[in-house]
């Protein structure tokens, strides 16, 4: 049986060690607006993404999306890497990013689809700091 969905990633989720710093730290460089949500078991501040979910979910989440949620970050780099969309220019986002407290890892790299950089957030999880293509 080959399983093909339209959306492989269901949902992702940073762990971060203070929500209130974490949720500056990703609206400062990534200038997205958070969306604190307490009806869970643990509080999740949502990554804003467009389109409606299926399911049970679909009154509270977007199709695809992430959230920060309370946990303890990769530390040291290592975790899956997120690629997240930035509003502007990949240099504007470095500057950004070191500027909130995070830590560049890379050079920008160039691909047909558009240009990023490694980062580190507050909590050492690996982050991308994505330019699409014009």
């Amino acid at each position: 049986m080959t399983f093909n969905p339209q959306n492989s990633v269901v949902w992702t989720e940073i762990p971060v060690s203070d929500m209130d710093k974490a949720t500056a730290f990703y609206e400062a460089v990534f200038g997205y607006d958070l969306k604190l949500l307490t009806q869970g078991p643990n509080p999740m501040a949502l990554i804003p993404s467009k389109g409606a979910a299926e399911g049970g979910f679909g009154r509270l989440f977007p199709r695809k999306f992430g959230h920060l949620y309370p946990g303890k970050g990769a530390g040291d780099g290592r975790g899956t890497t997120l690629h997240l969309a930035i509003p502007d220019t990949v240099e504007q986002a470095i500057a950004r990013c070191e500027q909130a407290g995070g830590t560049v890892l890379s050079p920008v790299i160039s691909s047909p689809s558009g240009r990023f950089v490694y980062a580190l957030d507050l909590d050492g999880n690996s982050i991308g700091l994505y330019e699409p293509a014009p």
